[in-house]
């Protein structure tokens, strides 16, 4: 191995078992960082692969990595069925898979078009739960994704956009807890340049090229319609805006991180019942205004209900605010995402709509 190269990384003299050389060394070492943790673990590992070339590239510097740190590491792809090439991309992605001797599992999804959420929202949540499900299936306790700094400046204008708090302005986390998996995105702040030429030179070594999704660059769909229509301007007046979005956004993660602590501490002094389902309305009426709205958000979000709109968050705090006494305090009942939020007997309660009154 030669100096400066990452672990993993064959050369000229190395007689162990055949593993594909790193296109890209500062993507490999991205990701031999993430993955430091989970060496001498138990930790099972997948990537997950459209065939596109940023998680193609992902699964091609993870190979030599899982074979160095000994981890065991499979490839999910999920088939969404919208595209007439997509029977193409799920052949692409298992040839893909013989070329760095990793298996290759397929979840078949259908998108719900009617859901009233869009079919980028659709899609993503449909991608989502077949990750899950691959990942229970094979034992997988960790999933790679290749989000990398184009896509994270992306999603903090479009959180901008759509007039997202402070959490939401963090847009994408290295690593997420979601449906009992671990997600890890170590490229948040990898060029996609780079990614481009990790693909092209893993072209030239192995003849294989990654599939074009054209709705990547339909301006129909909202996050092609940034990349497309606002990419290149923002590219011509302001270069590098991409590495300073993704800067931004790790300096909200921060900031929401320190408010989070905050309203853990707020709720924790409103006499919280054990399971965190109710607390005191009247040390809740003490916190500044500020903080009011914030053990609020904490609280849904910890009972696991979607985060309201300003409307609806603004109408709970109206209300909240004014209830006078325990003998009126029955009239308060908002309905929010498959949860009621209502007070009784001084205290605020939520449950799934179904339930009955605490």
């Amino acid at each position: 191995m030669k100096p400066g190269e990452p672990p993993g990384t064959a050369g000229p003299t190395d007689t162990r078992a055949a593993a594909p050389v790193f296109p890209s060394v500062p993507l490999a070492r991205a990701l031999a960082s993430a993955l430091q943790p989970l060496q001498g673990s138990e930790a099972r590992v997948a990537a997950a692969v459209s065939g596109g070339a940023d998680s193609a590239m992902l699964a091609a510097h993870a190979a030599p990595l899982a074979l160095e740190r000994g981890i065991a590491l499979q490839i999910f792809h999920v088939h969404h069925g919208l595209q007439a090439a997509a029977d193409e991309w799920t052949g692409s992605v298992r040839e893909l898979g013989r070329i760095l001797q990793l298996p290759v599992h397929v979840a078949h999804v259908q998108v719900d078009g009617n859901s009233g959420l869009g079919i980028e929202a659709a899609a993503r949540n449909a991608r989502y739960a077949a990750l899950a499900g691959l990942a229970q299936a094979h034992g997988v306790t960790h999933i790679l994704l290749a989000h990398h700094q184009r896509d994270q400046a992306e999603t903090v204008l479009l959180r901008l956009l759509r007039g997202a708090g402070l959490q939401g302005m963090a847009a994408m986390a290295p690593a997420i807890q979601r449906d009992g998996q671990t997600y890890l995105r170590p490229w948040l702040d990898q060029d996609r340049a780079e990614i481009l030429r990790a693909a092209q030179a893993f072209a030239g070594r192995h003849g294989w090229h990654p599939v074009h999704d054209p709705t990547n660059a339909d301006p129909r769909y909202t996050r092609a319609a940034v990349r497309e229509l606002l990419g290149p301007v923002l590219d011509a007046r302001w270069p590098g805006w991409q590495a300073r979005l993704a800067e931004h956004a790790r300096h909200m993660a921060e900031a929401a991180a320190i408010v989070e602590d905050v309203a853990r501490a707020d709720l924790a002094a409103l006499q919280p019942s054990a399971d965190n389902t109710s607390f005191a309305l009247a040390p809740w009426r003490q916190l500044p205004l500020a903080r009011q709205a914030q053990a609020l958000r904490y609280w849904l979000a910890l009972n696991g209900a979607a985060m309201p709109t300003g409307a609806r968050l603004a109408d709970m705090l109206r209300q909240l605010r004014q209830l006078h006494s325990l003998g009126h305090d029955r009239q308060m009942r908002v309905a929010h995402a498959g949860h009621v939020v209502r007070c009784h007997r001084g205290r605020v309660w939520i449950e799934p709509r179904h339930q009955g009154h605490p």
